[in-house]
């Protein structure tokens, strides 16, 4: 059996044809790029979602578009709505297959209507355009490497489930039930096309992350004539900000950050209502479930102030990830298979999120920065270094061919999640 180092005949087919697919896989992620799928925008994402399933029915497998039930969200004027958004798709090949893998992406941005659209060459190998990296590329990588996968002979001793979402850049809250449910139908390993970094570095634990809306109702009341009837609730709200940034540093790894507050009107009404809405992230359950209540009993503080009420929204909707025996496992796996294409590759621990996060949780094992590389991601300067598309595409049939041919073996790695 040949090792995890060296290329096999079946390997080397899929380089020659995903290298000479380079310039395809360019164009057609340059094209997406062009349709706005902004996480709001829920025209643009059910005008996209038709055109990613199209080009996904090059697989070998079914495909289905799922309408959610949206997601509870806080409204500016304090209550909690539903918020539509764009179907979910998943794909399915071969579920009776002896491997089993589960594989994710979204196809949603950072970026509302208007605000960053265009692709531009910016030379040294660079595109910038919205998504390119972050992660219309990536989902073009794990087609190409899907497509070379099946072209070859091993086709029939791995299945897949793959879930692309349209609100990963807003938590999942709409998809992730989906995620779960993907990852435990016999899923061994995990496989997300989020971008590495430019210098093609990978992520290795990931924090877990929360995001909290707290609503404060106060009573209005004239400034000028009553101010003394009034129960200010921006000022129950400054006092909440303060405590939740001061939580900053009292545990190692635990972070809070108050994005907005939203409330009021004239200067001369005393606001009878606030929200603060703030994120956190924590690098294990237990320091999730710390913040947890330390934001929890600086919410009850503040409605125990005399004349106000609230209610808290949210919580940490994506578990941390951290490195365990089977996530090493893995790494080790992946890096030995970049050694087949002289690729080094290095697994660098973040505070950022994705979906690794949600598939993680469900029990399964996954590296979760399999797509192109590139930079500057979630700005206008985003950009995607055009010949990782074939490099990355590579390294992703290689690890098919692993996990079907037995040379990466999921089930020991698997089995090193415990219980």
């Amino acid at each position: 059996m040949d090792t995890l180092t060296t290329l096999s005949r079946d390997d080397e087919a899929a380089r020659e044809r995903l290298h000479s697919a380079s310039p395809e896989m360019i164009a057609r992620t340059s094209a997406w790029s062009d349709i706005n799928t902004g996480s709001w925008n829920t025209e643009g994402l059910r005008r996209f979602a038709p055109v990613l399933a199209d080009a996904f029915s090059d697989l070998q497998a079914d495909i289905d578009l799922i309408e959610t039930g949206g997601f509870e969200a806080v409204s500016a004027s304090g209550e909690t709505e539903v918020q539509t958004t764009g179907p979910v798709i998943e794909v399915t090949g071969r579920p009776n297959a002896d491997v089993q893998i589960i594989m994710s992406g979204h196809y949603d941005t950072v970026f509302p209507p208007g605000t960053f659209e265009g692709v531009r060459d910016l030379g040294d190998g660079r595109l910038n355009g919205p998504g390119m990296a972050d992660m219309k590329g990536g989902l073009c990588v794990m087609l190409e490497a899907l497509k070379a996968f099946e072209a070859g002979p091993l086709r029939d001793r791995l299945g897949y489930r793959i879930v692309l979402t349209p609100d990963e850049e807003i938590g999942n809250f709409a998809s992730a039930e989906y995620l779960t449910r993907a990852a435990k139908s016999g899923a061994m390993i995990g496989m997300t096309y989020e971008p590495a970094m430019e210098t093609g570095a990978m992520s290795g634990g990931r924090k877990g992350s929360a995001v909290f809306d707290i609503v404060l109702h106060g009573k209005a009341a004239h400034a000028g004539r009553a101010k003394e009837e009034g129960r200010s609730a921006i000022e129950a709200a400054a006092e909440l900000v303060l405590g939740l940034e001061a939580l900053n540093g009292q545990r190692d790894g635990v972070t809070l950050n108050v994005g907005s507050i939203d409330g009021g009107s004239a200067v001369n009404i005393v606001p009878d209502l606030a929200i603060v809405r703030f994120g956190a992230r924590a690098p294990d359950s237990d320091s999730a479930d710390w913040a947890t209540r330390e934001v929890r009993t600086l919410f009850e503080r503040a409605i125990a102030r005399d004349g106000i009420s609230g209610h808290l929204h949210g919580g940490f909707y994506r578990p941390p990830k951290p490195r365990n025996a089977a996530q090493q496992a893995l790494f080790d796996a992946v890096h030995a298979t970049g050694q087949a294409i002289g690729l080094d590759l290095e697994f660098v621990d973040t505070g950022g999120v994705c979906e690794g996060n949600n598939i993680f949780a469900a029990g399964v094992p996954n590296v979760d920065t399999l797509g192109v590389r590139g930079g500057r991601i979630h700005s206008n300067e985003e950009y995607v270094v055009t010949e990782s598309f074939a490099e990355r595409a590579t390294l992703s049939a290689l690890l098919l061919n692993r996990l079907a041919d037995g040379r990466l073996d999921a089930r020991r790695i698997k089995s090193l999640m415990g219980g």
